[in-house]
C-alpha cells in the first residue's frame, strides 16, 4: 500500500492537477476578501456551540460538488485543503499555537459529499517517522445524519490507508502523509473527522455540572478552580472521598493524585478519566471502599488552553506542560505549578497519620 501510494504521488507531478485552495482557517474569504464573521445558524451537536462562520469556499452553483471544509470550532484543527483532483484533497495541519510542529491532531467537517463516491484525503504535513495507522488504526467519523437516523456516534472508518514519508522536505527532514479513502452513506449530510474521539473543555464543563447536580453522585465529590490558565480559563481539581465520615477517619487516610490531558491531542486520556470519576462516584460496594479509604484529587484536564485550541501537544506558549515538572513557572506553566504544590501539600498532609490497610486480614 505504502510503495502504491509513493508511486502515486510521483505521478502527480506528470498529470494535470487542479491545486486549488477550498479551505484555509486563517485567510479570509477568497470571493469576498473577508474574514470570517459569526452568523445565525445551526451549531456544532458533536462540540461545543458553534456559530455557524460563512465558508472559507462557498458554492459556485448548484451543481458544484466541492467538499466544503470546516474547523473553526472548539479542539477543531485544519489549517488548510487543497483540491487536487475532483475527488481528491491534500490537507494541512495547523501546528501547535507558537510552535512549527506538533501536527498530529485533526478534527475537522466536511459538507456537501455525493453519496457513494469516493474521496479520497491526504494529510501532508505530518511529522512522526511511522505511525499506528499502518498497523490498523483507522480515522473516526461522525456523521449528523447517519446519528440522526440510526443513533449512530462517532465510529472508525476508512480504506485504503497508508502513513508514509512523502517528497515534502522541512529543515530538520521530511514530511509525511496520511491517506485515506472514504465513502460518505447520505447525500449533502455533514461529517466529523478526527484522530482520536474527541473530548472538548465545554464537554468537561458540562460533565462536572451534571456530576454536582446529581443527587447520589454530587455528595461524593468537591469541585473548586485550582488555578487558572494563560487564557483566562479555569483548570478544575475535583477531592473524591467519603465527606460524612468523622476528622480522624479523614485524617488517616492515603492520598491518590491523578491528572489527564496534559498533551491536547490524547483525547483518549480524558474518556479514561471520565471513566475513573464515573465509578468512584459511582454505587458499587468497590468505589465505597475506595472512597472510605482514601481521598482522591484529580486534575481531569491539565491544558484546557490547547484543548480548546486544537493543539496536539502544548500550550498556548508552546511549550510541552509534560516537560515543565521540575521547575514549573507560575506564569507560563500554572496548571503544573500549581499541581505541584498541591502534590506537596497533599504528600505532607496525607503522611500526618498512617493509613489503615486498603482489606482486612484474612481469617485464620
Amino acid at each position: 500500500m505504502v510503495s502504491d501510494m509513493i508511486m502515486l504521488d510521483e505521478q502527480r507531478k506528470s498529470t494535470s492537477v487542479l491545486n486549488r485552495v477550498v479551505y484555509d482557517s486563517l485567510e479570509p474569504n477568497p470571493q469576498t476578501k473577508e474574514r470570517d464573521k459569526p452568523k445565525d445558524g445551526p451549531r456544532n451537536p458533536v462540540g461545543s456551540p458553534n456559530p455557524s462562520l460563512r465558508p472559507y469556499y462557498e458554492l459556485l452553483t448548484p451543481e458544484d460538488d466541492t467538499l466544503v471544509f470546516e474547523s473553526r470550532f472548539e479542539s477543531g484543527n485544519l489549517r488548510r485543503a487543497i483540491q487536487v483532483y475532483s475527488n481528491e484533497y491534500d490537507l494541512i495541519l495547523r501546528p501547535d499555537i507558537n510552535t512549527r510542529g506538533h501536527t498530529q491532531w485533526y478534527y475537522f467537517s466536511v459538507t456537501n459529499m455525493r453519496k457513494g463516491r469516493k474521496y479520497k484525503f491526504n494529510i501532508i504535513n505530518l511529522l512522526k517517522p511511522d505511525s499506528v495507522y499502518n498497523q490498523g488504526l483507522m480515522p473516526l467519523l461522525y456523521s449528523i445524519k447517519e446519528a440522526a437516523a440510526e443513533g449512530r456516534g462517532w465510529h472508525r472508518c476508512g480504506t485504503d490507508i497508508a502513513y508514509y514519508q512523502n517528497g515534502n522536505k522541512r529543515r530538520s527532514g521530511s514530511y509525511f502523509t496520511l491517506t485515506f479513502t472514504l465513502t460518505f452513506p447520505h447525500e449533502g449530510d455533514t461529517a466529523f473527522l478526527a484522530h482520536c474521539y474527541p473530548f472538548t473543555y465545554t464537554d468537561l464543563q458540562r460533565y462536572l455540572a451534571r456530576l454536582e447536580a446529581d443527587p447520589v453522585r454530587g455528595p461524593r465529590l468537591r469541585r473548586r478552580v485550582l488555578c487558572t490558565t494563560l487564557a483566562g480559563n479555569d483548570c478544575d481539581l475535583l477531592t473524591i472521598t467519603s465527606f460524612s465520615s468523622d476528622q480522624e477517619s479523614m485524617r488517616g487516610r492515603r492520598g491518590v493524585v491523578v491528572t489527564a490531558r496534559v498533551h491536547p491531542g490524547e483525547a483518549q486520556a480524558s474518556w479514561m478519566v471520565k471513566g475513573l470519576i464515573d465509578f468512584l462516584t459511582g454505587p458499587t460496594l468497590d468505589a465505597k471502599i475506595l472512597r472510605d479509604r482514601f481521598v482522591f484529587k484529580i486534575v481531569p484536564m491539565l491544558n484546557p488552553d490547547g484543548v480548546i485550541n486544537g493543539n496536539y501537544r502544548c500550550n498556548l506558549s508552546g511549550q510541552d506542560l509534560n516537560r515543565q515538572w521540575v521547575t514549573p513557572s507560575r506564569v507560563m506553566h500554572p496548571t503544573i505549578y500549581h499541581t505541584k504544590l498541591l502534590l506537596r501539600r497533599f504528600q505532607m498532609d496525607r503522611e500526618a497519620t498512617p493509613a489503615p490497610p486498603l482489606l482486612e486480614p484474612a481469617p485464620p
